[in-house]
């Protein structure tokens, strides 16, 4: 059963972001690139506001805030791409790089490590080990009289 695509950028299964919280800007690229280098603008930023966004739930917004903080400036997230000659490939590279950077934010986080100790076993062949070795080491000295 075929589902109707919601316009947007889906991030993970249950969140998308809608197309009219994402804005574009274009600008000339740095670096050599021939001809077309001066003229077309196919450095893109893409700019999403999360602070104000309605595609996250409350948890979530506070989840991605706190994740991404550092890359937030006054709660807007800012992707740039120029890696790609054409615009549109830069735009799809910056999309992708959203997606991903906002569905590692999301995910919950890992379970708490539980401490351990080795076994009681485990011990008693490290022990052994070690005698075992300081013997070999003590066989190689010269022997004293």
């Amino acid at each position: 059963m075929a589902t109707a695509h919601r316009p947007g950028l889906r991030v993970t299964s249950g969140v998308t972001i809608p197309d009219a919280e994402l804005s574009w800007r274009f600008s000339r690229s740095s670096g050599p690139g021939g001809q077309g280098v001066n003229t077309t603008d196919s450095r893109v930023e893409l700019v999403w506001d999360a602070a104000g966004s309605s595609a996250l739930s409350p948890v979530q917004k506070e989840r991605v805030l706190d994740r991404l903080s550092s890359r937030l400036v006054d709660g807007v997230l800012t992707i740039a791409a120029s890696e790609q000659r054409a615009q549109l490939r830069n735009r799809e590279a910056a999309l992708a790089r959203l997606a991903t950077v906002v569905a590692d934010a999301l995910r919950p986080p890992a379970a708490p490590r539980r401490a351990t100790k080795p076994s009681k076993g485990a011990q008693k062949r490290r022990v052994v080990a070690n005698q075992k070795r300081s013997q070999t080491k003590q066989l190689r000295k010269r022997p004293t009289d």
